[in-house]
């Protein structure tokens, strides 16, 4: 067929056989969700279509909204379209949108990584004709550690500041990346995490799926003052990017901070976050794993989206790849 699948609107991307939006910015009729995350997930549209696993976030993050869930790989008819979510392995309940017209495939990856995590299950490679792939972190600079020693070196650090009698205070992202670390945390460590009150709901969230994490107490429970600030020596805090440099943090009489993301990977960033270590752990693909799922989708044309997509489709199309972009309002979550 000559039409495509999933084109740009103004409100977001569009399937025209099925009449829905993938993700999009502004409201529309029907839309089908990915993910919980703020710039995927918004209020406003008429319906939304998601993974069943990832329905508990979407109800945290957006409230009571006409849902339709589905399981993984389960069919639905959007118009013309066959429509199925797949695993992509970004955060609990991430989902990449299969559709399928007169025997014509494309995915739209949404957010995605290809690391193992234990907090989600790993990304499904599917055969399709078109992919539409992110390319939040499309350079070839970015290339991920394994994430079990980035979480023996945050057990390290901690242990180095309850030497110098500090609390160690790291920042990083209330969905997906504070339960990917209180799971990878587990096995370095049994002293519990204290946690920032923005957290609570969506790591209950977690714990209520079955996620086995690390033990947590929130940071309201150690009280104020000079006690309290002698009780966090020593002590992992996990917090939200936006509790660096409020008045929250005043509690800790002495404190370290660190930063965990992708971002961190590049040494300017630690220093815009005024952090005095970064810890390089992502929740989406790196450069490596972006080239490598192309190649196993089989897909004859690629088009990236948010991010750096100039490199990525530079370099496909210097491999014979029929490659493009959409310009999109995601933003970089990681």
């Amino acid at each position: 067929m000559s039409q495509d699948l999933i084109v740009q609107r103004p409100e977001g991307l569009y399937c025209p056989a099925g009449d829905f939006h993938i993700d999009p910015w502004r409201p529309v009729a029907r839309a089908v969700i990915t993910h919980g995350h703020g710039d995927h997930a918004r209020t406003g549209m008429g319906e939304y279509h998601v993974a069943r696993a990832g329905l508990p976030i979407l109800q945290w993050r957006l409230g009571e909204q006409h849902y339709h869930a589905y399981e993984y790989g389960e069919p639905f008819r959007l118009g013309a379209a066959r429509v199925s979510l797949h695993p992509a392995g970004h955060v609990l309940g991430s989902a990449q949108v299969r559709i399928e017209v007169d025997g014509e495939v494309w995915v739209a990856s949404g957010d995605y990584k290809r690391q193992p995590d234990p907090t989600c299950p790993p990304f499904q490679v599917l055969p399709c004709d078109t992919f539409v792939t992110e390319a939040t972190f499309g350079l070839p600079i970015y290339r991920w550690p394994d994430t079990a020693d980035v979480a023996r070196d945050i057990v390290a650090w901690r242990d180095e500041c309850a030497a110098e009698g500090v609390a160690a205070v790291l920042f990083c992202y209330a969905l997906g990346k504070a339960q990917r670390l209180l799971a990878e945390l587990r096995a370095f460590t049994h002293e519990p995490a204290w946690i920032h009150g923005a957290m609570v709901p969506g790591i209950d969230v977690y714990r209520e799926a079955g996620i086995a994490l690390l033990e947590t107490r929130p940071v309201s429970e150690g009280g104020r003052g000079a006690d309290a600030a002698g009780r966090f020596a020593g002590q992992l805090v996990l917090a939200p990017p936006s509790a660096a440099g409020s008045p929250w943090m005043r509690r800790f009489r002495r404190a370290q901070t660190g930063f965990a993301s992708g971002w961190m990977l590049i040494r300017g960033n630690r220093r815009r976050r005024n952090v005095d270590r970064g810890f390089v752990v992502s929740d989406h693909a790196d450069w490596p794993a972006l080239l490598r799922t192309v190649r196993e989708t089989g897909a004859r044309r690629v088009i990236a989206t948010h991010g750096n997509t100039e490199a990525l489709v530079r370099t496909l199309a210097d491999a014979g790849v029929d490659a493009g972009n959409f310009r999109t309002d995601y933003g970089g979550d990681d």
